[in-house]
C-alpha cells in the first residue's frame, strides 16, 4: 500500500453516546480496501444525516463506520493496491457512506474529486453531498431539461442552493419556496426565477398564477401536506423527488386521481445507502455535466458557518435551527 507519509496508529475521532452527547474517542485507522484510498480529513461538512443518525434513525448501511459524517475534504495518503499511486498527495473531496468526523477516512477511489484550485478546503467539505444529491434529484431522477421548469422546495438549505445553481446552468426555469424573506432573496440572488416565502404565503396559489402549465420537476424534501399541494402545480408527465420527511411521513388529502390526470410520477431516493458503482457513475455524469462549472467557480457550494470541529454540536444546533442558507462545515484538527 503506497503511503504519501507516515501514518499513526490510531485517530481521533467524534462518537455518539449512549445519550446521543457527541465525544471525542480515539480509535484505529480504517484499514483501506484495493480499490479505496485513505484521506488525511481537513474538513467535514454537516448534514442533516447526521443528525437523525445521531438521534438514532438513520444507521450507515452494514459494515460501514458508524462515526457520523458524509462528506469530507483533504489529502489522499494513502492509496489501495488497485489505485494508481498518482493520487497521492492530491486535494480531493467527496463522499463517503459514513466516518468523515474523524482525522482519517476510507473513501473509494472511483468515488473521488479533486479539489479545484480556486476552492477552499471548507468549501470543498460542503460541496459533494448537496450537488450530488441536486444533480440525482434533478436530472438521473427528474430527468430535466433546459426547456422545463423545477420547483425546489427548501431552496435556501445546502441541497436547494446548489440545485438552483445546476438547474440555471443547465437552462431550466427555477422556482424555491423558503421560509423567510432573508432566504427568498438569498435564492433569487443564486439565479431562481421564483421564490416564495412558504410562511407568509400559499406557495401553490402563488406558484399556479406565475408558473400555469405547472413544473416538470418538483425536488421536495418536506413531504408531508406540501404533497398535496404539489400535485397543484405538478405538470403533464411531472416528476416528484422525494429527498426527506421533514414535514411528516403521512401524507393527508392525498388524491391519486389527480396523479393519474397528469401522468405524473411520485419518486423517493436517498443517496447514501447507493452501490459503490452507482456513486461513482454519479460523480461521472457529475463531473460530465458540470464539471467544468465547478472548477472555474461558475458554480459553487454556499457555506454559511464554519466552526472547529470541537463545537460539532454547535454545528448541530445551527443545522437543526433552520435559521441559515447554505451549509454548515467543521474544521477538522
Amino acid at each position: 500500500m503506497p503511503t504519501f507519509t507516515a501514518l499513526p496508529a490510531s485517530m481521533q475521532a467524534i462518537d455518539v453516546t449512549a445519550a446521543q452527547q457527541l465525544q471525542f474517542v480515539t480509535v484505529p485507522l480504517p484499514d483501506i480496501s484495493g480499490k479505496e484510498v485513505l484521506i488525511k480529513v481537513a474538513a467535514a461538512g454537516v448534514n442533516r444525516a447526521d443528525l437523525a443518525q445521531r438521534a438514532g434513525y438513520y444507521p450507515p448501511p452494514p459494515g460501514e463506520s458508524d462515526i457520523l459524517g458524509l462528506e469530507v475534504a483533504g489529502t489522499v495518503v494513502a492509496c489501495g493496491a488497485a489505485v494508481s499511486s498518482d493520487w497521492l498527495g492530491v486535494d480531493v473531496f467527496g463522499l463517503v457512506p459514513g466516518g468523515g468526523y474523524a482525522e482519517y477516512v476510507r473513501m473509494p477511489a472511483a468515488h473521488l474529486l479533486r479539489r479545484p484550485a480556486g476552492m477552499t478546503v471548507e468549501a470543498a467539505a460542503g460541496c459533494a453531498e448537496v450537488f450530488l444529491t441536486a444533480y440525482q434529484a434533478m436530472f438521473v431522477l427528474g430527468e430535466l431539461r433546459a426547456d422545463q421548469a423545477v420547483l425546489l422546495h427548501a431552496g435556501a438549505s445546502g441541497v436547494g442552493t446548489a440545485a438552483i445553481q445546476l438547474a440555471r446552468a443547465a437552462g431550466a426555469l427555477v422556482a424555491v419556496t423558503a421560509g423567510s424573506d432573508e432566504k427568498t432573496t438569498a435564492c433569487l440572488e443564486l439565479g431562481a426565477d421564483f421564490a416564495v416565502n412558504y410562511k407568509t404565503a400559499d406557495f401553490a396559489d402563488v406558484l399556479k398564477a406565475a408558473q400555469p402549465q405547472g413544473f416538470q420537476v418538483i425536488v421536495d424534501p418536506v413531504a408531508g401536506d406540501y404533497l398535496p399541494k404539489n400535485l397543484q402545480v405538478l405538470g403533464l408527465d411531472g416528476r416528484i423527488v422525494v429527498l426527506a420527511m421533514l414535514g411528516g411521513r403521512t401524507v393527508p388529502a392525498f388524491d391519486l386521481t389527480q396523479m393519474f390526470k397528469k401522468r405524473g410520477q411520485l419518486l423517493c431516493s436517498t443517496l447514501r445507502n447507493r452501490t459503490d458503482d452507482y456513486k461513482a457513475d454519479l460523480v461521472s455524469r457529475f463531473l460530465a455535466q458540470f464539471g467544468s462549472a465547478l472548477d472555474s467557480g461558475a458554480i459553487k457550494p454556499v457555506i454559511a458557518k464554519v466552526l472547529p470541529w470541537q463545537e460539532a454540536d454547535a454545528a448541530h444546533q445551527l443545522l437543526a435551527s433552520n435559521q441559515l442558507v447554505g451549509k454548515v462545515v467543521l474544521k477538522v484538527g
